[in-house]
């Protein structure tokens, strides 16, 4: 796993926490102070982003075998930045529905009643959706740290595999060097042997040649 990826990871999943809790004071939020809120909530969009172009990089550099998980991640996360960016339309939508709500109220077209509740609603479902986000980034974490947790076994299987083959080539190795000595013993017990058949040969050759003289000189007197 790349430090430099994961550090910005880190940045990423700060920041999309402070982006959160941002939408959801928004919403409650008027005029003004609204508005300099949704300003700061831009201000983060665009550094997630620059974010995410960034572990884009770094995930686009790394070997296969790491690049892929990292690319799920960076998935999930553009899905996660497409979520607050299409909240924070839906707050500056409703922030253009209440200006246009507080001109007719002013001019005596509305219902104070109706607009009231009808806030209350848009407040309870973004907050909803929002808690519904929220849920969906500890699912993703959850997710990173279960892939992380299975990448870290398996290279420790790795590396004891590893292990066993090197002590198994020592021994083969071993093996082979016993095999060359008793070779080597046989093939001179073998040679041992041919000479020792080859000089009884001989000596039984020598004796029946002897007895046959012996044999004849008695016959012949």
């Amino acid at each position: 796993m790349s430090e430099v990826f994961n550090g910005y990871e880190r940045q990423y999943c700060d920041l999309s926490a402070n982006l959160s809790k941002k939408c959801s004071s928004a919403i409650a939020l008027d005029g003004e102070q609204k508005k300099q809120k949704l300003s700061e909530i831009r201000a983060g969009l665009e550094n997630a982003e620059a974010l995410i172009r960034k572990m884009d990089v770094e995930a686009r550099s790394l070997p296969p075998s790491v690049k892929t998980s990292l690319l799920v991640k960076l998935r999930e996360f553009k899905s996660d930045l497409n979520n607050f960016k299409s909240e924070v339309k839906r707050i500056t939508s409703a922030n253009l529905n209440a200006a246009a709500r507080d001109e007719l109220l002013e001019a005596g077209l509305a219902d104070t009643k109706t607009a009231s509740a009808d806030q209350r609603a848009r407040l309870m479902m973004s907050t909803e959706r929002l808690g519904k986000t929220t849920d969906r980034i500890k699912d993703s974490r959850r997710m990173m740290i279960e892939t992380e947790e299975l990448g870290v076994s398996v290279l420790q299987d790795l590396h004891s595999q590893r292990q066993s083959l090197l002590r198994t080539g020592d021994t083969l190795s071993g093996v082979d060097e016993n095999v060359g000595k008793s070779k080597k013993i046989l093939t001179g017990m073998t040679r041992r042997m041919n000479r020792n058949k080859w000089t009884i040969g001989a000596i039984i050759t020598a004796l029946v040649a002897a007895i046959i003289l012996i044999l004849y000189f008695k016959l012949t007197k």
